[in-house]
């Protein structure tokens, strides 16, 4: 996986467990990390898209918490050895913790800090403790600067550590100045508070509450969440089995269908229900099902998708009915007579969480009157520019009221998406008639009462980085609310579905004496981000009555014989212990799968008739009631011209007839032939019945008397022309006589003349290579070792140049080939989903056979310019990293993704050989010119060995210059500072261009003559922003160097400055100068002598620079993509 970037101190959501949870293992349902890395310290066995965070504890918990505070002084922290460290064991709630650290990171540059259950592994089975926590580096200069994180988990025998991967970086803790290591003392401090949990492994929903929860597929809490609140809408749930859908139709090729069923089973089913048939609907693969959305997002595209499917049926307009209203955007002019007017309409409205107090200041922001003057004038017609009022006032609310709360914002100066964690209040009632209808149109039907009821909080908890989703819904709008989070529902108060959901902060006191008692706060992550108001007067309408009359008859059959199914096989399951399944493989199934089915071996066990039987009863009985009737009814065979053999599993891993079954065994239970004849104890007991038939094949006779030199063989016919193997039956020889001696019989079977020529080979074995011996005609059977149950394949002696006439001239070479054959899907790796073609190729294949192949599909000439990416079989994306040239040695190991075999793979066609490239490196390098605004992104390639002068002289033949003889310096940057200008001797080849940006720009003339009481200063924009109850400074834009003279004002530097960046002076003027040293801005003076501030040099360059404070740096523009939206994800998509 890729390692995550290091992160802002807003971005805390590395949470992640440091067991190494997920080895070989399917991907898990539950805590997983928030960037979906599990810091584990091998490779990582699965690849998997960003998970969400299962919040299984937070809202289990119940008492108050019980607090602690521990302090672990970690001396000669430079100099500890150890991978990690553990701290000494403290007590919190009755139970033990530690910390757990990383001092030089757990592969990565970040210090790696978890909480840690100090007693894990001896704790009975099932154990869980939740608690919430934070973890500290404490600052030793400034405490104000201590580096603090908090979380919460549900700690288990699978995770039993929790924390931050990236706490911080190596670079800020190691550096001396920064205060976290003083006399190589580093002091962490961990906040814990336990609450007990309930224990649900015994939970029942449906019990509990009356209602079943939602699986989830991997990442669908925020579907499963939707879906809850949109089926405890009855209203909708009507119209939705009231959509035609007949009893042809097939869940997962049809939404309506597949909604039908899933709302049918919440209504009836006894336990949760499976979502998979709807997302398949939705036209899903495994890969969306794992990748975390949006739930705003999927309710307006579900909606959007259900009111089409409606459009010409009995409930058209029923997603408008409920969920539409209407809203007039209006410009007023002031001094003149002219309004102009638009109607719009909405399913959902966005409400500002961010500086806002509740619902109410929300709704007052959205209809807040905006004055356009100055240069913002509008144009009216026929009256040119003219002062203005613009604004939105609501026509008319829906029935239901979706109102989507802006948790999620981009910002600007970070270039991120961020979460806005701020308390935010919301009613159970909401009137928004209140203040005399102040958010309504004057065209506004004034008789309609919007009086609202709180129906359902959709709650998210998480980051920005990933979360988890649940939902309280209060299902007939009484008091009684219910928690949905995922499978599970519990009932609620109104203080947890609506206080609790409010966000900020909740302060936990200090119930241990000692030296620091102070209360400590933690942000509460779980935060109301949808709420759903149903209209006062519409409540009978939509909280009506929906029972199966509502409901087609052919889905209720449906469904009714599913539930049925599903209870046979429980019911299967539960006595699968009193049963053996009896498996009787006959000649007839080795003629249908020998060739077609399988190629080895002689029968798919899977594929032959069953029999489940009483372990109790005798295999007499069975014969005599059992198969007599089946037999008899099939073949016309009696029961005593029927022989039984018992399969066995080979040292070699084939599996043949091995003898048949006695007559004392006859009478034994079948639970004990069972035990006899598979060691693996599994409920199997695998036969194989032979039947002997006179001449004509008609009438059966007694089976023959086998003495000890009888042995069974069977017998396989292989066509080098047709490519073609085929079971041609079985007989006894004896194991004194000769090969020689059956070749008539064998060509009477294959339909060739009795003098035919034939060559004979023993299959002995396939896994883990084909073993396929040429059999000698003239020793006798016992000397080569042939015995009951051994298959011979044999063909037509080759002719002459037969290896050059066919592809597979004998048999051991076509089983070769069926035993390594593959079918790869091969897709261009810029339309990673869809398959561009087709190859038959063979595992064995080496690195050049299959871009050989491959070029010669495409009709490329040169296949060393195919770059082939291997198959994530998880992630079901391609692989980070493409395959090296010639350093797959066969195709399998192209394949192979842990212990999955692949049959994919994403090919690109190159300008240069393969081999070339890989001798050189590619940089993208951002140029900006001395005079142009924009930079332009230039891909340089060259050899590794290069320097970084090789790089600019390359940049100089591709850009413009503002003079033939610029001199050019490549920086590197990161976050908007400049953190170092690269030597040009340095080589090119250990430079990163992944998650900083290398900028190429000229050096100005004034810097080559520099004096000697010149300084080189670094000049970085910045704004000031309120976090975690600190002011933090955040840079942005584009850093820059400046020389400042000998005694030279903060005045003269200025008129300097905005002449370099051309600055307008109204916009000029608002912005304040500062030193800033450690992320504190000192403000200068237009009288202070600049370079004075830049004496010391105590740090690295990039942390003393002259700040341009903004105070505003928000574009003037609106941002069109969803506020709302993870910058990570995808867009939702249902497809069909």
């Amino acid at each position: 996986m890729v390692t995550p970037q290091p992160l802002d101190q807003e971005d805390e959501e590395m949470l992640v467990p440091h067991t190494e949870l997920l080895e070989g293992r399917r991907p898990v349902q539950g805590p997983v990390a928030f960037d979906g890395t599990p810091p584990i310290e091998v490779p990582q066995p699965m690849e998997v898209a960003g998970q969400e965070v299962a919040s299984t504890g937070e809202n289990q918990a119940v008492d108050e918490p019980q607090t602690s505070r521990f302090t672990w002084t970690i001396e000669n922290f430079s100099r500890q050895s150890n991978k990690k460290l553990y701290s000494d064991i403290f007590v919190v709630g009755g139970f033990k913790w530690r910390v757990l650290i990383f001092p030089k990171g757990n592969n990565v540059d970040h210090l790696s800090m978890y909480l840690d259950v100090a007693d894990s592994s001896s704790l009975p089975y099932g154990w869980s403790r939740y608690a919430q926590f934070s973890l500290s580096v404490v600052n030793q200069i400034h405490n104000r600067l201590t580096v603090k994180k908090d979380t919460q988990h549900q700690f288990h025998a699978r995770e039993s550590d929790w924390g931050f991967t990236s706490f911080m970086a190596l670079s800020d803790l190691y550096d001396p100045g920064r205060g976290f290591i003083m006399n190589d003392t580093c002091i962490i401090e961990a906040d814990v508070a336990v609450r007990k949990v309930i224990d649900y492994w015994t939970y029942d929903s449906k019990k509990e509450t009356g209602y079943v929860g939602l699986k989830n597929q991997g990442a669908t809490c925020y579907m499963n969440s939707l879906l809850q609140t949109l089926y405890h809408m009855p209203y909708f749930r009507k119209a939705v089995y009231h959509m035609p859908t007949t009893e042809n139709d097939i869940p997962s090729g049809s939404i309506p269908l597949a909604l039908q069923s899933l709302f049918y089973k919440l209504q009836y089913n006894e336990t949760s229900v499976a979502t998979k048939e709807l997302t398949k609907s939705f036209g899903w693969d495994t890969y969306d099902s794992f990748m975390q959305h949006d739930v705003q997002e999927l309710n307006r595209v579900l909606c959007e998708k259900l009111e089409d499917k409606m459009k010409g049926t009995v409930v058209e307009g029923t997603i408008q009915k409920l969920f539409e209203g209407h809203n007039m955007n209006y410009i007023e002019c002031i001094n003149v007579d002219f309004k102009s007017t638009r109607k719009e309409s909405y399913y959902d409205l966005q409400l500002d969480v961010k500086g806002c107090r509740d619902v109410y200041e929300s709704f007052d922001k959205y209809v807040e009157v905006e004055r356009l003057e100055g240069d913002n004038k509008y144009h009216a017609e026929a009256h040119g520019l003219q002062e203005a009022k613009k604004g939105v006032l609501f026509i008319d609310f829906p029935p239901v009221l979706q109102l989507q709360l802006k948790r999620f914002e981009y910002d600007f100066t970070r270039d991120t998406m961020v979460k806005i964690n701020d308390r935010y209040e919301f009613p159970l009632e909401l009137d928004l008639d209140r203040e005399n209808g102040k958010y309504l149109s004057p065209d506004a039907d004034k008789s309609v009462r919007n009086l609202y009821t709180l129906h359902s909080v959709l709650v998210h908890s998480g980051g920005v980085h990933g979360g988890h989703y649940y939902a309280f819904i209060r299902p007939t709008l009484s008091d009684k609310w219910f928690k949905f989070d995922d499978e599970r529902v519990s009932k609620e108060d109104v203080k947890r579905a609506l206080e609790e959901q409010y966000g900020g902060e909740e302060e936990l006191p200090q119930t241990n004496p000692g030296f620091n008692n102070a209360p400590f706060k933690f942000t509460k992550y779980s935060n109301a981000y949808m709420l759903v108001y149903i209209r006062e007067s519409d409540k009978e309408k939509i909280i009506c009555d929906v029972d199966e009359k509502d409901i087609a008859e052919h889905l209720r059959i449906r469904l009714k014989k599913e539930q049925e199914e599903k209870e046979d096989k429980r019911r299967y399951k539960a006595q699968a212990h009193l049963y053996t399944i009896i498996k009787v493989a006959r000649d007839a199934d080795l003629l249908e799968q020998i060739g077609k089915d399988i190629f080895f071996d002689l029968v798919d066990h899977d594929k032959v008739r069953s029999f489940r039987i009483q372990k109790q009863m005798t295999f007499n009985l069975f014969k005599w009631s059992g198969l007599q009737e089946e037999v008899a009814k099939e073949f016309g065979i009696p029961v005593q011209f029927q022989r039984f053999w018992i399969w066995a599993k080979r040292q070699n891993h084939t599996y043949r007839p091995n003898r048949p079954l006695t007559a004392q065994e006859e009478t034994q239970s079948v639970g004990q032939l069972r035990e006899v004849s598979n060691k693996n104890h599994n409920a199997e007991l695998k036969l194989f019945l032979e039947i002997e038939t006179g001449p004509d094949l008609l009438h059966p006779l007694p089976p023959p008397e086998k003495s000890k030199d009888d042995i069974l063989l069977f017998f396989k016919l292989y066509d080098p022309v047709k490519e073609e193997l085929r079971y041609v039956g079985r007989f006894f020889v004896k194991s004194s006589g000769k090969p020689t001696e059956i070749t008539s019989k064998l060509n009477e079977r294959a339909g060739f003349s009795p003098d035919e020529e034939i060559e004979l080979y023993e299959e002995i074995k396939f896994e883990p290579c084909v073993m396929c011996e040429r059999l000698d005609k003239r020793s006798s059977f016992r000397s080569s070792q042939i015995e009951d149950g051994d298959i011979i394949c044999f063909q037509k002696v080759s002719e002459a140049g037969a290896g050059d006439k066919y592809r597979y001239p004998d048999v051991p070479s076509f089983l070769e080939y069926v035993k390594n054959r593959q079918m790869v899907h091969f897709r261009s790796l810029d339309r990673p989903k869809e398959d561009d073609f087709c190859l038959e190729l063979s595992k064995l294949h080496t690195y050049d056979d299959v871009t050989e192949r491959v070029a010669r599909q495409l009709g490329l000439d040169d296949p060393t310019k195919i770059r082939l990416t291997p198959h994530n079989c998880y992630s079901q994306q391609p692989k980070p990293h493409p395959i090296k040239f010639r350093v797959a040695e066969h195709l399998l190991d192209m394949l192979v993704h842990y212990n999955q075999v692949s049959d994919i793979l994403y090919y690109e066609v190159l300008d240069i050989p393969l081999p070339e490239l890989q001798c050189l490196k590619t940089l993208k390098v951002a140029f900006h010119h001395a005079t142009k605004e924009e930079p332009v992104i230039h891909n340089i390639r060259l050899p590794k060995q290069s320097t970084v002068g090789d790089v600019l002289n390359e940049i100089k033949t591709k850009v413009e210059l503002s003079h033939p003889d610029a001199e050019l310096r490549l920086l590197e940057v990161f976050y908007h500072k400049i953190y170092k200008i690269f030597p040009l001797t340095e080589k090119i080849e250990n430079i990163n261009d992944q998650y900083w940006t290398l900028r190429a720009e000229e050096i100005p003339e004034e810097e080559k003559n520099l004096g000697p009481q010149d300084r080189l200063i670094h000049v970085y924009h910045f704004t000031k922003e309120a976090a975690q109850n600190q002011m933090q400074v955040q840079n942005f834009g584009e850093p820059f160097f400046l020389i400042i003279h000998e005694n030279e004002t903060l005045e003269a530097v200025k008129v300097r400055i905005q002449h370099k960046l051309e600055v307008p002076d109204e916009e000029f003027a608002k912005w304040k100068f500062a030193f800033l040293s450690l992320g504190r801005p000192e403000y200068l003076q237009d009288s202070d002598i600049v370079s004075s501030r830049f004496q010391r040099r105590d740090y690295g360059a990039w942390e003393q620079y002259l700040g341009l404070e903004h105070s505003d740096t928000t574009p003037k523009r609106s941002f069109t993509a969803n506020q709302n939206r993870h910058t990570f994800e995808k867009p939702v998509k249902i497809y069909n």
